[in-house]
């Protein structure tokens, strides 16, 4: 039977739907297009074609689209479509990125980017490094993804834009807050929250949600309140993803258990923890972010964070975001549908177990 808290809901898969659709359309005309210039160009397009409809919740554009809806945009608009397809582009480029900076291997069960390549060029016995050669060319593909996502973002409206540039801005600063935290450790728990702001639950709901409203023009009159939603719940979402970092399945999350604790990644979970950890689990936790971590290690980590209440003060803080993220629906003069739509999302997002 099927996990509930893993099934998504209907006005999440109804947007996903088109904006997959639109995707294939522009790989496919894309990889076309420059493998009759060199069939070289297959593999990489190829490769980000995989990525992009290989997995992924397209949790972005149902925020974008429901805030259009709620704004009365018309649902069958070409613009949404592709403006979601822009939202799903732009993922891929940061999380690409994001695996070579944390030297990931594995992303949704499968080989990251960088690693396919890495292996690519091991096994063609081609000259150079290998690991330099995986993450050059991940790098790129991950560009060609931005490149492709604002082409698709072009014709928006002014307004639209200007958010749509902002929030590029916003995660490359969320991301260097990151990995600065990660390399230096024992990161604070203020500063662990606003990297977890601004790196993904910022433009994982709060800022796809002013755009959805900026394409109809009415990002002035609905940006307050629908701030007053996406914050907190961006910030739900983030914490509801470090507690899945610490403590996913594998089968589920498509990334090894533990992951976030061999990467040393700064989140509020590790930041809580420190803080309320004796001595000796304190010593424990200085482990964090040590790429030799042993299941055994891991399983011991993962006690300290439960022992010292760090995972249920998280867990009720999700749950206390999300409360407060639900009643700043209450007044807002949207379509009904779209309000019973951003309820479902927020219940959605925040209990999530992949």
């Amino acid at each position: 039977m099927t996990n509930s808290k893993s099934t998504p809901p209907a006005v999440l898969t109804a947007v996903a739907a088109p904006v997959e659709a639109r995707l294939a359309a522009l790989l496919d005309h894309e990889i076309s297009e420059w493998s009759a210039i060199d069939r070289d160009l297959t593999e990489p397009l190829q490769s980000l074609r995989e990525f992009v409809l290989g997995g992924g919740k397209r949790l972005r554009p149902a925020f974008c689209h429901w805030a259009f809806i709620g704004a009365g945009g018309d649902p069958e608009a070409a613009a949404i479509v592709d403006t979601g397809a822009a939202f799903e582009l732009l993922h891929a480029f940061a999380l690409i990125h994001d695996d070579i900076m944390d030297g990931s291997d594995t992303r949704r069960g499968a080989l990251t980017v960088h690693t396919q390549f890495a292996a690519a060029h091991a096994d063609g016995d081609w000259g150079g490094e290998s690991r330099r050669f995986g993450e050059g060319v991940a790098i790129l593909i991950g560009d060609l993804a931005e490149v492709f996502a604002d082409r698709l973002m072009i014709t928006a409206p002014a307004a639209a834009f200007s958010v749509w540039s902002e929030l590029k801005i916003e995660v490359n600063i969320g991301q260097y807050l990151d990995v600065l935290g990660a390399a230096r450790g024992g990161t604070d728990l203020e500063t662990s929250r606003r990297i977890a702001h601004y790196k993904s639950g910022k433009y994982t709901i709060e800022r796809p949600l002013h755009v959805g409203a900026a394409l109809v023009d009415r990002l002035d009159e609905f940006r307050e309140q629908l701030s007053f939603y996406g914050s907190p719940l961006g910030e739900a979402f983030q914490l509801r993803d470090d507690i899945l970092g610490a403590f996913g399945d594998e089968a589920r999350t498509g990334k090894p258990v533990g992951d976030d604790l061999r990467e040393g990644k700064p989140t509020p979970l590790l930041a809580t923890a420190r803080n309320n950890a004796s001595p000796a689990q304190l010593q424990l936790l200085d482990r964090v972010g040590s790429v030799d971590l042993t299941e055994t290690d891991i399983g011991e980590l993962q006690q300290v964070v439960v022992d010292t209440g760090a995972r249920a003060q998280i867990e009720s803080d999700i749950a206390g975001l999300t409360d407060i993220a639900i009643s700043a629906l209450e007044g807002l003069k949207f379509e009904p549908e779209a309000i019973e739509a951003l309820v479902e999302l927020a219940r959605y997002v925040s209990d999530r177990d992949l």
